[in-house]
């Protein structure tokens, strides 16, 4: 297996509104950026989509060290959605992507570390950069749109 590190943001305009997701990916010693922007979301769905979209692109199975600043979605990776799985993800908000995250992880091991927002740490910050001016590009398209 690889090793590879994952840095992850989610940032929505209003809430819900105009989302965007951004991850950094440290894979052989190679950076991948990627970013995009959706409608109609919320902060914590934006973040655990930034997570779908970076496991996305692991071809082979891995080692993943995942740095969120959300700790509900740290919480959720490392304690929570097996049991929510179990019964069946009832009353849960976001079933659709939890469902989509298990079924991507599942040749991976994955370990989710809380890292605070805005500490400094550049891979986090370009995360952030990158996920608010997705969601703000997007979010003018559809003033120039409407």
């Amino acid at each position: 297996m690889f090793d590879v590190s994952i840095y992850t943001d989610g940032s929505c305009l209003k809430n819900p509104g105009v989302g965007g997701w951004a991850y950094v990916m440290i894979y052989k010693d190679k950076k991948k950026v990627e970013s995009g922007a959706v409608e109609h979301t919320t902060n914590n769905r934006m973040e655990l989509l930034s997570v779908i979209m970076a496991i996305k692109n692991l071809k082979k199975p891995c080692n993943i060290t995942l740095y969120s600043d959300s700790n509900l979605v740290v919480q959720t990776i490392n304690e929570w959605i097996d049991g929510w799985a179990k019964k069946g993800f009832k009353d849960k908000k976001n079933v659709d992507l939890l469902k989509e995250y298990l079924e991507l992880i599942k040749p991976h091991k994955i370990k989710a570390i809380w890292v605070k927002a805005h500490n400094g740490n550049e891979l986090n910050e370009l995360c952030d950069t990158l996920a608010r001016g997705e969601a703000t590009k997007m979010q003018e398209r559809l003033k120039n749109n409407a």
